[in-house]
């Protein structure tokens, strides 16, 4: 079957509805534990351990465990892609909590180890170096705990940005799973010697339950939830279209498309059973869905996306998502401003669509030079409906000089009542940092601007 891109509503899928949350009842619940689990550990008799220096470094050591593995468990429920939480903050922020909570989480556990060994090793009178063999020789687990907090190290060692660059990302993604398995040798240990679990069975349940109800979440949305709709939709490649310099479009058929709930505005985490099978890449929707087929564009960035024009027709997709929350589902503006850079566009391109002829809509769009403009084409006509504007603007800061598109003045020149707009913002990161500056500038309310960050154009 071949598809050929249609720009227009078509038969679009009905999304089901997401659970309703918000970010405030996140933080609120997060609280609620922290102080909980600070409570337990008092009733335990934490405070009375304090009137001495070895005491003061076991309890510091206790806190630091409880803490950190507790924020363990949010890591893995941030990347859970439950719904609801996709919702309420969308993946940019949730990558960014989950990147720092996973700092934090290893640097509370390291001083969990540090704080634990010296505490002991005051109160037996042996050396830390000796204190800490005899823990990782004679306690049980132990040494399993040691083993997760070496893989956790490892993780946050290669997350730092300098060593995240200088390795692919199918490199990266490996080396990130050992998250995993980290956590549930932790747990172990957890259960047999941690503060919490020592004749408290009100505790225990407790920790198991967060446990179990974490797991049963990353299993549910992160698992279950894509080989159903795998299983019933049935993804193919229907065609692969080149649409410019190291940029090509995928279009994917199925069954029951109509069923399938994505929005323009989304990605999807899509692995192609061909090469490099087993590993997934995020692409967003690039064409409003519309029941029939679901279309992403990928830009070579010199991983598996650079063999992307290669797909052959018919190769089996498996397919999760969809997700994000760059969409119009929050809405509440009756007119819009699209701001794209780059390969930013994509998501860009599938809400101009959805929403032309609708709604007055405005798409800037920005690339360093013309033949990098991806969708042109189509653009134009999209452009034919009522109310659509299109700005393009292709050069770079050199090329520009003192004229900077993305300024306060040049947008409020282009889009004059653009503080009544509805803004979505897609491209590099410093491309989103001014363009987000100049539209708070302009009295348009935080949350009116809906963002993702593409960090290549």
């Amino acid at each position: 079957m071949t598809a050929v891109a249609h720009p227009g509503r078509g038969t679009p899928a009905t999304p089901e509805s997401r659970l309703s949350i918000r970010p405030e009842d996140v933080v609120g619940f997060l609280a609620a534990n922290i102080i909980l689990i600070l409570a337990m550990w008092i009733r335990h008799g934490g405070l009375d351990q304090l009137g001495t220096i070895a005491g003061l470094a076991t309890a510091t050591g206790q806190l630091t465990a409880l803490i950190g593995t507790f924020l363990s468990l949010i890591q893995l429920l941030l990347m859970s892609r439950a719904p609801w939480l996709d919702a309420a903050f969308g993946r940019d922020r949730l990558a960014y909590a989950h990147r720092w909570i996973g700092f934090a989480t290893v640097w509370l556990i390291v001083g969990h180890a540090i704080f634990t060994t010296i505490g002991f090793a005051m109160s037996s009178g042996e050396s830390v170096l000796g204190e800490l063999w005899v823990l990782i020789t004679t306690w049980d687990f132990v040494l399993m705990a040691t083993v997760s907090l070496g893989l956790l190290i490892a993780v946050a060692v290669t997350s730092v940005r300098l060593a995240r660059r200088s390795m692919s990302y199918e490199t990266w993604y490996g080396i990130h799973l050992y998250a995993y398995l980290a956590i549930a040798l932790g747990f172990a240990h957890q259960l047999v010697v941690g503060t919490d679990f020592v004749d408290d069975p009100i505790a225990r349940i407790y920790w198991i339950a967060l446990y179990v109800m974490t797991i049963g979440t990353l299993i549910a949305f992160r698992f279950g939830s894509p080989v159903l709709a795998n299983l019933r939709h049935r993804f193919r490649v229907a065609n692969v279209v080149h649409e410019g310099p190291g940029v090509v479009s995928i279009y994917l058929t199925g069954h029951e498309l109509e069923r399938f709930p994505a929005r323009a505005g989304q990605y999807l985490t899509i692995r192609f059973m061909t090469w490099g099978w087993w590993r997934s890449h995020p692409y967003s929707l690039s064409a409003d869905p519309n029941g029939r087929w679901l279309r992403v564009t990928i830009k070579d960035l010199g991983d598996d996306s650079a063999r992307a024009h290669e797909l052959p027709i018919g190769t089996l997709a498996i397919v999760e998502g969809a997700y994000g929350n760059l969409t119009t589902e929050q809405m509440t503006a009756d007119r819009a401003l699209l701001i794209a850079g780059g390969i930013g566009v994509t998501p860009l391109r599938a809400i101009l669509e959805e929403l032309a002829g609708l709604v007055p809509v405005t798409l800037i769009y920005r690339a360093r030079h013309r033949h990098d403009i991806v969708f042109g084409r189509e653009i134009e006509v999209l452009a034919q409906e009522p109310d659509v504007v299109i700005d393009y603007q292709v050069g770079s800061r050199r090329t520009w000089g003192s004229h900077d598109p993305l300024s306060a003045d040049a947008i409020e020149r282009l889009v004059p009542d653009v503080a009544r707009r509805e803004v979505y913002l897609c491209g590099p990161s410093g491309f989103m940092d001014a363009a987000q500056e100049a539209v708070l500038e302009l009295g348009v309310p935080p949350r009116r601007i809906h963002q993702e960050r593409f960090f290549d154009d």
